[in-house]
């Protein structure tokens, strides 16, 4: 069965026809075609397809797209501002964060979703917020840094 959904996606205000079986993760890739979430495990383990519900980081493999109704999204699309990337992605970058990508995206989002939370994670509280997330590429060393980094960025910028 379908039916019409209406949530705002990455600031904009959206009305789909949803199939009532498929996963926000799908309806993200397949009908609003933004690939930028992945698809991993399929099973909320891996945290390659975590979006932000409502500010919180969740694993979209696990939401039917029409629990989406009178919520609002955010994904990985969402997250740079008029052409300019958010201290996470540019930190990411820096400090050489990203091997192969894949769960790059996913692990933004939860760093994202902890940082709104917040804005001064410790080292063990950064490790915690991305517990989720798995990397097959590194050690995650890197990953911490490039949040902590983010974390001091977003402090100043806001001081700005």
């Amino acid at each position: 069965m379908k039916r019409i959904i209406r949530f705002k996606l990455n600031g904009e205000e959206v009305e789909e026809y949803v199939q009532d079986s498929i996963t926000m993760c799908d309806f993200l890739r397949k009908q609003m075609h933004l690939s930028g979430t992945k698809r991993g495990c399929e099973e909320g383990e891996c945290g390659a397809c975590t979006i932000l519900l409502d500010g919180g980081a969740i694993d979209s493999c696990l939401m039917l797209a029409a629990e989406a109704d009178g919520h609002e999204i955010v994904t990985i699309e969402g997250v740079m501002k008029d052409g300019v990337l958010h201290p996470l992605q540019r930190e990411f970058m820096d400090k050489w964060a990203l091997q192969c990508g894949f769960c790059t995206p996913g692990m933004i989002m939860s760093a994202l979703s902890l940082l709104n939370e917040n804005p001064h994670p410790t080292e063990l509280e950064i490790r915690d917020g991305i517990a989720g997330n798995l990397c097959r590429c590194t050690g995650y060393a890197k990953i911490v840094e490039a949040i902590g980094a983010a974390a001091e960025v977003m402090e100043r910028e806001a001081r700005a």
